[in-house]
């Protein structure tokens, strides 16, 4: 009698759209992985409103990037670059295509986020920075303090912070001041301005 081997189940294929820009309408394909979360539509129009003013010609790094659609937003509205970070296999490949579909400036590293903000230095300085990890892994606070003390970020960076809304851990270098704070259903999300340390 042969003994079938159950084969691993592949991640399932879900889509999003983007909702601004020129690829504005344009549906993206993501494939699901644990803990990934895509920040919805409505947080993203209001996300997107907040940065109208900086994202043309702006220098973007996603960290966790998931579904990638918090850079490919930022691209379709005129950011000049965007560095997305993730360690999954399935949600590096897709990236991958979606950024070939549309011919984005888009660099994707298959790295853990928390190495690449140790370990890798670089002379760019990025602009604006999306920070939403997966909730239960309580990244926030230590992706933050990275980003500030190996000099990622450039004067003046916007930091968009995404946590759950019941977080009571969370706290931003002492020289990031808050400018927009605002929960929808269980997200809590936030955008800084970083000024550069006088300690």
């Amino acid at each position: 009698m042969s003994i079938k081997k159950n084969k691993a189940r592949s991640p399932e294929i879900l889509s999003l759209r983007i909702i601004g820009g020129r690829w504005r309408s344009r549906k993206i394909a993501f494939a699901e992985a644990p803990g990934l979360r895509p920040t919805g539509e409505r947080i993203r129009e209001t996300l997107f409103n907040w940065l109208a003013p900086r994202i043309n010609g702006a220098n973007c790094l996603d960290l966790y990037a998931g579904s990638g659609i918090l850079g490919l937003e930022a691209l379709s509205r005129g950011a000049a670059s965007c560095t997305a970070l993730d360690n999954n296999p399935a949600t590096i490949g897709q990236l991958q295509a979606n950024g070939d579909l549309l011919n984005a400036k888009l660099s994707i590293i298959n790295i853990n986020c928390m190495s690449f903000l140790t370990n890798h230095k670089d002379i760019v300085r990025f602009d604006i920075v999306f920070i939403d990890p997966p909730f239960a892994e309580d990244l926030h606070t230590k992706s933050c303090l990275l980003l500030e003390q190996n000099g990622w970020l450039a004067d003046k960076a916007l930091i968009y912070c995404e946590l759950p809304s019941d977080d009571r851990c969370f706290v931003a270098p002492p020289n990031w001041q808050l400018q927009k704070d605002k929960i929808a259903g269980g997200v809590r999300y936030m955008l800084y301005t970083r000024f550069e340390s006088t300690v």
